[in-house]
C-alpha cells in the first residue's frame, strides 16, 4: 500500500460522511457537536486533498457531486470500521443496552435472522430485539421499526439505505407438481398452469408477460401476504410461484421451472433512520446484520 497517497484524515472522512447523511452542514454539525464552520473547514480540506468537488449548494442544502456520489459508498464502508474499531478496542458492545426494532419479510425473519440474532445475544448481550416478521413496509421515518430489511431501495431522504446483497427470483414447483402438470419447454405452455400469487394479480400479471409467460387472473387460485406461506403452499404441490435462489435451494424437493427465464433481480436493502449517526445499540446492530446478510451473498 502506498501510505504517501492517503493525504485526508479521517475527522475530514467523517465531516463529508455525515454531511451526505444529513444533507446540511448545520445538521452534521449538530450531529458531530462541532460548530458549522469547523465542520466546513473538514469537508474543504478533504476536497482539496482529493482534488474533488463533492457537494453542490441547493437553496439551504447541499447535493453530492458526481464525485461526491461515486464515493460516498466507500466513506461509508469506512466509518462502518471505524465504528467496530472503536467498540472492540474498548469493548463497549456488551455495555450498549436498549431496545432495537427490525422489520424483515417473513422468509428473512425466519430463515436468516435467527443465527445473526444468537450472535448479537452473545455479543451484545444488553440489547433486546423486537423482530417483526411481516411484508408489509413500516414507516421508519415515524419509528414503526429502527431497521428495515427490504427488497425495494427507499425514496425518502431523511433514510440511510445500504444495499447489503443482491439476489435472483425464479419460478419453483415441487417435483410432484410437475410429474402431475407436465414440465414445460417454453413461456406459452404455462398458459395453463396453477400459481401462487404474492400479491395482487393485476400487479403481477405484467412481470409475468414480460417473462413471456401469458397469464390471466384465473391462473393465479392462491393467494398470500406471507412468503413462508407460499412456500408451505408450493411444498403442497399446489402451483408455481416465485422464490429467490437461496431460498429455494434449502429445499432440494424443489425444481426450478423453465431453468432458462430470465432471472428476476432481488436487491436487499438495510434501511434506518438518522438516528444511526448517534444511537450505538442501533449502529451496532446495523453493521452487525449488514456483515453478517453480505456473507449470504453467492
Amino acid at each position: 500500500m502506498n501510505w504517501q497517497n492517503i493525504t485526508f484524515d479521517w475527522n475530514q472522512a467523517r465531516a463529508f460522511l455525515v454531511t451526505a447523511e444529513e444533507g446540511t452542514l448545520s445538521a452534521a454539525a449538530r450531529a458531530l457537536g462541532l460548530t458549522q464552520p469547523t465542520l466546513g473547514r473538514q469537508v474543504t480540506g478533504l476536497e482539496e486533498a482529493l482534488g474533488v468537488t463533492l457537494f453542490e449548494r441547493a437553496g439551504r442544502s447541499l447535493a453530492l457531486t458526481q464525485p461526491g456520489r461515486e464515493l460516498l459508498d466507500h466513506f461509508r464502508s469506512m466509518g462502518d470500521a471505524a465504528n467496530r474499531i472503536a467498540l472492540a478496542a474498548s469493548g463497549k458492545s456488551r455495555e450498549i443496552e436498549g431496545k432495537v426494532r427490525i422489520t424483515a419479510t417473513n422468509v428473512v425473519a425466519t430463515y436468516y435472522l435467527p443465527p445473526i440474532m444468537a450472535r448479537l445475544r452473545r455479543e451484545a448481550p444488553g440489547i433486546e430485539i423486537e423482530l417483526i416478521a411481516s411484508n408489509e413496509v413500516r414507516d421508519l421515518t415515524r419509528r414503526e421499526a429502527d431497521i428495515a430489511i427490504r427488497h425495494v431501495r427507499p425514496e425518502q431522504p431523511d433514510l440511510i439505505a445500504k444495499l447489503v446483497r443482491e439476489t435472483t427470483g425464479h419460478l419453483y414447483a415441487t417435483r410432484g407438481y410437475l410429474d402431475s402438470f407436465g414440465r414445460p419447454d417454453k413461456p406459452e405452455d404455462l398458459s395453463t398452469a396453477e400459481f401462487i400469487g404474492f400479491e395482487d394479480q393485476e400487479q403481477l400479471l405484467p412481470l409475468f408477460a414480460g417473462m413471456g409467460i401469458p397469464l390471466t387472473a384465473q391462473n393465479f387460485k392462491l393467494t398470500s401476504t406471507s412468503s413462508t406461506a407460499i412456500l408451505a403452499m408450493i411444498k403442497q404441490d399446489l402451483g408455481i410461484s416465485v422464490l429467490t435462489r437461496d431460498m429455494a435451494d434449502q429445499h432440494p424437493d424443489l425444481e426450478q421451472v423453465l431453468p432458462g427465464l430470465d432471472p428476476i433481480p432481488v436487491p436487499v436493502w438495510l434501511v434506518t433512520h438518522r438516528e444511526l449517526n448517534t444511537s450505538r445499540r442501533i449502529r451496532l446492530v446495523f453493521d452487525l446484520l449488514a456483515e453478517e446478510l453480505a456473507k449470504e451473498s453467492h
